[in-house]
């Protein structure tokens, strides 16, 4: 049997997503897991001298996922966001990303948000992890990492939430 790849995981995407929807996310993470697996795709997705940023390795047109893989410079970290009504799954193919999951503790219908860190952990290489619609979440690459992002569509087109320093504000920066 040949190694899972790219156009496997491809077809299981649809599959998953045309006969679940989101509840089908968890079963996406486990088959990117396996895709990241494969040191075949890895080494053809990601090199040392990829340079930093985004690439989309895969739409799929009947369910509008998008395949994409970054690379994230050393000491990146990113602000509280959601994909809005999209989702993601996340899976790191070569270093880590510390992951916090937050909610919001303030009215929705108030002009700023007001963030609670709820849960913290680390995405290691070869693990995945699914974020369904509207979940704020934030990453963190202490090292370079080579990550997997799956999405259900194209997040630069969607109205999502991003954390504004200015306007919004952390009320526990702490979580058990």
């Amino acid at each position: 049997m040949s190694a899972y790849d790219l156009d496997r995981f491809s077809q299981d995407l649809r599959t998953i997503l045309q006969a679940k929807g989101t509840a089908g996310l968890p079963e996406i993470a486990e088959k990117l897991r396996m895709l990241l697996a494969n040191p075949r795709f890895v080494a053809a997705t990601f090199s040392e001298e990829t340079p930093p940023g985004k690439r989309v390795l895969l739409h799929d047109e009947l369910t509008d996922a998008y395949v994409l893989a970054h690379v994230q410079p050393p000491k990146k970290s990113g602000l509280p966001h959601s994909h809005g009504s999209s989702w993601a799954v996340y899976g790191n193919a070569r270093g880590y990303t510390d992951m916090t999951e937050w909610r919001r503790v303030n009215p929705p219908d108030e002009d700023h948000a007001e963030l609670v860190a709820v849960q913290r952990y680390r995405l290691e290489e070869g693990e995945a992890r699914a974020y369904a619609p509207n979940v704020i979440h934030s990453t963190a690459q202490p090292e370079t990492a080579w990550v997997i992002r799956v999405t259900g569509t194209d997040l630069d087109v969607l109205p999502r939430f991003h954390f504004s320093p200015e306007r919004d504000k952390i009320v526990e920066a702490t979580a058990t």
